[in-house]
């Protein structure tokens, strides 16, 4: 199929942080192929104009990693034709349905008890963490995906930054993309037109106070300390990056090398 790539990024109505990752450098001086990986934040608000865009770019699979909780919030992701969709949640709707719950609904003491003195920040790291040593499975299921068939590929969560951003920083570390590279494409995710709207239940404007906005901003960020929580974590527990890909995710060389052959030019 021939894929209409415009050369600069569109502006989608109901889909925020959507990118095409190519262009990334690896260590041996190739780079990620344009056209074959891109990430966003979910489709759920899709109008009919970004279904439209998505559909000339001729994905085969679309890896949605929201959760069930997830699922609920924000509805499910609008069809599009000949794609295959994977929800392969990275998150227990469980693990922290309260403290959800207290972020969207909690007033500003609650928020201060749960958010505030940096327990906002350290909960982000700890996520970060969890998702590498507890959600190899799942990032092993992708990447086997992706050497077999699964390309052009789009993956999201609800924001596109953590578990989406995690799972792209893992694809991409995969085929030897640079560090700086990975990070610098994870911060991405900052921009004001690709944030993650925040729905709170409050109407009244102390909703969406400054003083809110600042204790909910690092749920809402990417951070490179997040980033560098993960990596720190792979590591930490098995010693480097080949190791985890080998012995954490079960990649063998071969796999990772049909990996770079749909990936990288």
């Amino acid at each position: 199929m021939t894929q209409q790539i415009p050369s600069t990024e569109p502006e989608l109505a109901g889909v925020r942080n959507f990118r095409d990752v190519g262009g990334l450098p690896t260590a041996d001086g190739r780079k990620v192929r344009r056209g074959v990986l891109f990430r966003s934040g979910h489709l759920a608000h899709a109008t009919g104009e970004d279904a439209a865009f998505l559909a000339t770019l001729g994905l085969h699979t679309i890896f949605d990693f929201r959760n069930a909780a997830d699922l609920r919030l924000e509805g499910p992701d609008v069809e599009l034709p000949g794609v295959r969709n994977v929800n392969l949640p990275l998150s227990d709707p469980a693990d922290g349905a309260e403290f959800w719950k207290m972020v969207r609904d909690g007033d500003i003491e609650q928020l201060r008890q749960i958010l505030g003195d940096g327990k906002a920040a350290d909960r982000m790291i700890a996520s970060y963490r969890s998702i590498i040593t507890q959600r190899t499975a799942e990032h092993s299921q992708v990447l086997h995906a992706l050497a077999e068939d699964s390309v052009p590929v789009l993956m999201h969560c609800a924001a596109g930054k953590d578990r989406a951003g995690l799972s792209v920083a893992v694809t991409l570390l995969a085929v030897g993309v640079e560090r700086d590279a990975i990070l610098t494409d994870y911060l991405e995710s900052n921009a004001k037109h690709r944030r993650y709207k925040v729905r709170r239940s409050g109407t009244s404007a102390d909703a969406y106070s400054p003083e809110v906005m600042e204790l909910l901003g690092p749920l809402f960020d990417a951070r490179a300390e997040y980033l560098s929580a993960a990596l720190e974590t792979i590591e930490t527990t098995w010693g480097g990056v080949d190791p985890y890909l080998e012995r954490g995710l079960g990649l063998t060389e071969q796999t990772r090398e049909r990996l770079r052959e749909r990936l990288l030019d």
